[in-house]
């Protein structure tokens, strides 16, 4: 698959290509792992994963916050011991990023949310299994050595998140994110236009599907998928894959309120974190919610349309915060830089779902583990780069936003 034009080419040369092989070891950036499943997977898929809601104008804004900040490195500074290693909850992550909860990866392949668990684990970052995947929770706890964390939706009667906590405690999940701003289901526009109905595939879909055998096998093997984990909770006549996330979805109170918070807060004793805000009128209610920490984020830019970028309310939401609470951030996490960015003005860790996802669709496991390894050793690099050997060192002092001014020490 071709790059995009760079200032190191002139009319598009020298050719450059991203590498979509399975030798996994020779994709150099989550870039390379993106293009792998570009090529693997059918358009609805893709639908499905890239896609954000109404103009995509969130979506967009994720990546181009990013862009706007610039680095002040340091030079003639010792920056022969780097390391990412940071504390998550009181216990060491081998770097500052947690594996975001994602709904359906069974449309990814078979027992994806076993994969992404085993990927997260085997790198030592813990990763949040969302209430619509699609592999038993209790399945999940199963891998070696993962710190398995449950992420939790609204829906139907209070007994359902009830149980959920029941067993997500049973399970030995370490925490519990509650997500705040999917209420209301985002207008995915280009998603839709895969269906001719919520459950039926436009002819052109089926056909364009059917010219991936490999993913064929790799997720209908065994029929299609169930959200293992909520599907007793559904009529049996809407137990159908695209019928049951709609029936679902329609479940969802439109009332959720800082009343139910206090309700979890009351069942759970684990840290539990309120995931979605971008509001800091929000951020400073949640600071006296009882819950341990604040997770900014747009739903990938699923949610609603020409939102602000959790980058862009960072440095405020810090600074309302302070050191009281854990303060994460999820969105537009591609590269190692962006970690760093994020961590310069003002969080703790970051969420990363894409980057993964593109991970677990070009070699499962295998993948998810090498997209982030490809995170750390950007952020080792870019690290010895800013003339810095570990992640305490970052502040906003060693940033610029372009057209602006230092931001000043003290």
């Amino acid at each position: 698959m071709p790059a995009k034009h760079s200032t190191a080419q002139m009319d598009g040369s020298p050719r450059r290509s991203y590498y979509t092989g399975r030798n996994l070891q020779r994709a150099k950036a989550v870039a390379d792992l993106r293009a792998r499943t570009h090529k693997l997977m059918p358009r609805f898929v893709l639908e499905y994963l890239e896609g954000g809601s109404g103009e995509e104008a969130t979506l967009y804004r994720e990546r181009e916050a990013f862009a706007e900040w610039r680095f002040l490195p340091h030079t003639l500074v010792d920056e022969s011991d780097r390391s990412t290693k940071c504390d998550i909850l009181g216990r060491e992550a081998a770097l500052p990023v947690i594996v975001a909860p994602t709904g359906l990866n069974g449309l990814f392949m078979r027992h994806a949310d076993t994969a992404l668990a085993e990927g997260a684990a085997r790198a030592g970052v813990p990763f949040v299994q969302s209430t619509m995947s699609n592999d038993p929770m209790e399945r999940v706890a199963e891998v070696e050595g993962l710190r398995h964390w449950w992420q939790l939706y609204i829906f139907g009667g209070d007994e359902i998140w009830q149980e959920l906590l029941r067993r997500a405690d049973a399970a030995g999940c370490e925490a519990l994110v509650l997500t705040t701003n999917s209420q209301i289901f985002g207008d995915r526009e280009w998603d839709a236009r895969t269906r001719t109905n919520q459950s039926r595939p436009t002819i052109p879909t089926m056909l364009d599907a059917a010219r991936h055998p490999r993913w064929a096998a790799s997720t209908l093997s065994h029929g299609m998928p169930e959200f293992a984990n909520v599907i007793d909770f559904v009529p049996k006549q809407h137990r159908g894959f695209f019928d049951s996330a709609f029936w679902i979805r329609q479940q969802m109170p439109k009332t959720l309120s800082w009343d139910d918070v206090a309700k979890i807060r009351a069942r759970w004793d684990k840290p539990f974190f309120v995931k979605g805000l971008l509001n800091l009128e929000d951020v400073a209610r949640a600071m006296d919610s009882g819950v341990d920490g604040i997770i900014l984020g747009s739903h990938g830019g699923r949610q609603m349309d020409w939102a602000a970028s959790a980058l862009d309310i960072l440095p405020r939401a810090r600074e309302i915060v302070g050191d009281e609470k854990a303060l994460y951030m999820s969105g537009g996490i591609r590269h190692g830089t962006d970690i760093l960015k994020a961590l310069a003005l003002g969080a703790d860790a970051v969420l990363t779902g894409r980057a993964t996802l593109y991970g677990l669709c070009a070699g499962g496991a295998d993948g998810v583990e090498r997209a982030l390894e490809l995170l750390q050793s950007q952020m080792m690099n870019e690290l010895g780069q800013l003339g810095m050997s570990s992640l305490d060192a970052l502040s906003p002092s060693v940033m610029t936003r372009m057209q602006g001014i230092p931001v000043p020490t003290g």
